[in-house]
């Protein structure tokens, strides 16, 4: 599989998975509970794969490769709060821990991003990951607040949203990107 189209395949794969994690924290009296964490592990799996995808489509090593590996090893971290059999505290620390993981693997991706040109493109992309470490970071804020026994509801739910809204406009700029760079008319010589 060529890189770009690996490198798209992954973005629109985390993009995805962020929407699900997104909806698995939307209050709704439609969904139980134990479907909401379902949902919440499924988006996260996603997430950790459309990294991973990514990660393996840059050749060399830097910053943005790092960071997509890094976010990865957060959304496992989530994963596994949320799998394994431990109290309710100990959970609540994985899942911020992975949050924070997020965030800094979406920095360390962002840092590179920020290198070159800004056209349209470019900047839809920086905008996309930027809002992603946003939405991690508030989520994380949200884990701690929770854990020290405060409300939390409206800060997770914003930032899993403003995570997903960040994840698809990244795949966004990817996939046009990509339609641009395979499609541009040949230059006459």
């Amino acid at each position: 599989m060529g890189s770009e189209i690996k490198a798209l395949i992954g973005s629109w794969t985390t993009a995805t998975g962020t929407v699900v994690s997104a909806v698995s924290n939307t209050p709704t009296e439609a969904v139980q509970n134990g479907i909401k964490i379902d949902l919440d592990i499924i988006g996260n799996e996603l997430q950790a794969t459309g990294n991973s995808l990514e990660a393996d489509s840059v050749d060399e090593w830097n910053l943005e490769k790092a960071g997509l590996l890094i976010q990865s090893s957060g959304n496992l971290t989530i994963v596994a709060g949320l799998l394994f059999d431990m109290n309710k505290r100990n959970e609540l620390v994985a899942i911020v821990k992975g949050n924070l993981l997020q965030a800094l693997g979406g920095s360390a991706a962002l840092s590179e991003a920020l290198e070159g040109e800004r056209t349209f493109i470019q900047l839809m992309d920086i905008y996309g990951q930027a809002l992603q470490v946003i939405g991690n970071s508030l989520q994380a804020i949200a884990g701690i607040l929770e854990l020290n026994g405060e409300d939390n509801d409206d800060l997770n739910l914003a930032g899993s949203w403003i995570q997903a809204t960040g994840a698809v406009l990244a795949a966004l700029s990817l996939t046009k990107s990509y339609y641009l760079s395979n499609n541009a008319p040949a230059s006459s010589s």
